[in-house]
């Protein structure tokens, strides 16, 4: 039965994108549960087994990620929803009772399967919902809860700490860190019952009249909505594609965009500086303290900027908003390079401050533009025919991007520290920012090159320039291949 009628859209998009907030909730909350879990299980700081406790999430999203586009193609966006909420309840209770390392690393892997799963699923879900006028403030909407999800993290962090709020033991705290994802797991799962069914996968499946009732439900305009419904008719009749279509010629722009996109969005050090924002606070002179403290208000700060960005997403091209986001935060991290280099020069003050004025114009910047601007285009752009196991790909790079970029930080923070030196870590983040700084204006030449426009177009529309420039490239005898 067909419950779009008796919904309103905020309901829709609210718990279409809820799925963001555990995703931000389970990769954030580690950071502070780790101060405590090595005490409780014996797991000596510094180990492989200290590490692969965070590790193990971003190798659980790879999985998610890769699996669960194909199969929303299949079975759907809604029911895969459903799933990955189960998936993320069971990963948040075995976490939260966590009775030994093994327990607990196997939940965080099965965190990190409904973590890729979501960051596959919600923004084509998103995406295939959304009025095209209105797609990119409501795709944000994902990485809005990503960023509200990561400041409720830290908040629990802090208020189940030993010498938080709430004044828990070691040995208790850490438990119901982990554990509170449970709640918001079941939210999204009995919230996701009365959510309707992407109307492309509707069409997809014979199911025309319930399309149209979603399409009608998201858009009052019935003209847009009757021109909307023939374009995806038309698109749907297309055979569901594979491997052989994701790396064809006409999806080729798309993916290469998609790859570049999901990459340089990792190693411009977006994951970096929100997870070592303490350690970074630490060295340039601030007490532990306040770089707790201020982890708090930078996740507060994230859902602020992220939350004026859902304002602005339909209003600015999306090319121009990566475009002025990577200038912004390459010059952000510049600026904290050298504040951090003043630092060792003796100029404590000035350079403290400095580097904590960056580092949160680079977050602002982050936030505003590449964090839910990546998600946006790439839910966006891939055929309909491919758009499920398009997005999978898309998640796939960006995770294992995530992975290299946080697990390769640590090493390349020791090779470019000077030994034997006072202060010397400062020195070496100084450098490595450098180069994601660097990076940032690298990322501005992709754009130019490699990016297509995708805002103010329906889905359909960019699946026909798509289809109409394949065209133009191949060879006459191979163009029916694209009817």
């Amino acid at each position: 039965m067909n419950h779009t009628r008796h919904l309103s859209t905020n309901f829709v998009y609210f718990f279409g994108a809820l799925g963001g907030l555990l995703f931000g909730y389970d990769t954030g909350v580690i950071s502070g549960a780790m101060l405590f879990i090595g005490k409780e299980l014996g797991i000596k700081s510094g180990s492989f087994q200290d590490g692969f406790i965070t590790a193990s999430v971003l190798l659980g999203a790879i999985i998610g990620a890769a699996v669960i586009g194909p199969l929303s193609d299949k079975l759907g966006r809604k029911k895969l929803l459903l799933i990955a909420a189960i998936i993320f309840f069971t990963g948040a209770l075995g976490s939260g009772i966590g009775i030994n390392y093994t327990v607990l690393v196997v939940s965080r892997v099965i965190l990190g399967i409904a973590v890729g799963a979501a960051s596959a699923l919600i923004p084509t879900y998103l995406a295939e919902l959304s009025p095209a006028d209105k797609r990119g403030g409501i795709g944000t909407l994902f990485q809005l809860m990503i960023m509200t999800g990561i400041f409720f993290a830290y908040v629990s962090n802090e208020w189940l700490s030993p010498n938080g709020f709430l004044g828990l033991k070691e040995n208790v705290g850490w438990h119901w860190m982990l554990g509170l994802a449970a709640i918001p797991a079941a939210l999204l799962f009995f919230g996701g019952l009365r959510l309707p069914e992407s109307p492309r996968f509707l069409v997809r499946n014979g199911k025309i009249d319930d399309a149209k009732r979603v399409l009608s439900q998201m858009n009052p305009n019935a003209k847009l909505v009757e021109e909307e419904l023939h374009d995806i008719q038309l698109q749907a009749n297309i055979p569901s594609g594979g491997f052989k279509e994701l790396f064809g010629v006409m999806a080729r722009p798309v993916l290469i965009m998609a790859l570049g996109l999901a990459i340089f969005q990792q190693v411009m050090g977006c994951n970096t500086v929100l997870y070592y924002a303490p350690k970074i606070f630490i060295s340039a002179g601030f007490s532990e303290h306040f770089a707790l403290q201020s982890h708090i208000v930078i996740g507060l700060f994230n859902v602020i900027v992220t939350a004026i960005a859902v304002k602005i997403m339909d209003k600015i091209d999306r090319k121009k908003m990566l475009t002025y986001g990577a200038i912004g935060m390459g010059i952000s991290l510049l600026l904290m390079s050298t504040a951090m280099l003043v630092l060792q020069a003796g100029n404590g003050n000035l350079g403290s401050w400095v580097c904590v004025i960056s580092l949160t114009l680079y977050i602002a910047f982050f936030s505003a533009t590449w964090g839910p601007v990546m998600w946006v285009m790439i839910g966006e752009a891939f055929p309909l025919n491919i758009r499920g196991l398009g997005n999978s790909f898309g998640a796939v790079i960006n995770w294992t991007a995530n992975f290299a970029v946080s697990q390769t930080f640590p090493m390349l923070l020791i090779a470019f520290t000077p030994a034997n030196a006072i202060n010397s870590e400062g020195k070496g983040i100084a450098k490595l920012f450098l180069i994601y700084g660097a990076l940032c204006f690298v990322a501005i030449w992709f754009i130019a090159k490699f990016t297509i426009e995708t805002r103010n177009r329906s889905l359909e529309s960019i699946e026909a320039g798509l289809r109409s420039k394949a065209h133009a490239k191949m060879p006459y005898s191979h163009k029916s291949s694209l009817l």
